[in-house]
């Protein structure tokens, strides 16, 4: 194989590793998460429930996000694993997150409600907090693959077209 195909072949690889890696990084970040979606209205509501364990996780985050949203129409809320309320939330905006502690281990549930006739899809999501530290670390590692494997396929394409205007 020639050097410049070698070259191709090698920055290609790079992003390849890079996108690879972003792959995992969403795996990674959304382990343990569950995730949902339905219609609610007054007579319907979405319910998610996750398994946490406060050994493994302190706190936990849920996010809901709604289309065709309309104010003062919706609230989420988390039960613990004794069906406490431990959080009660109106939204206030089509997409929300946050973040809450879990101090038993079991089942906690997000309960998705609206005070609306109409029906409207939304989706949620509840799970333990993501590691950040590993979100970073591949964050990085997949930016800077796929950064250094362009920028080796732009700087070979100058090279290769300077060599052929050189050579005519």
């Amino acid at each position: 194989m020639q050097k410049g195909g070698l070259l191709i072949v090698i920055f290609g690889i790079l992003i390849v590793a890079g996108l690879a890696t972003s792959v995992l990084e969403n795996q990674t970040t959304l382990e343990g998460i569950t995730q949902g979606n339905g219609k609610v209205s007054t007579s319907d509501i979405v319910t998610i429930s996750v398994d946490l364990d406060k050994d493994k996780t302190a706190t936990g985050i849920f996010a809901v996000q709604i289309m065709e949203f309309k104010e003062n129409t919706f609230s989420a809320k988390i039960l613990d694993p004794s069906g406490i309320e431990i959080i009660s939330e109106r939204i206030n905006e089509d997409t929300i997150e946050q973040e809450f502690r879990v101090l038993d281990s079991g089942n906690y549930e997000l309960i998705i409600q609206s005070s609306d006739d109409k029906e409207r899809y939304v989706a949620g999501a509840i799970g333990p907090l993501p590691n950040a530290d590993n979100k970073v670390i591949f964050s990085i590692i997949s930016t800077v693959c796929i950064i250094l494997g362009m920028i080796g396929l732009v700087i070979f394409a100058i090279v290769e077209i300077r060599n052929k205007k050189r050579s005519i």
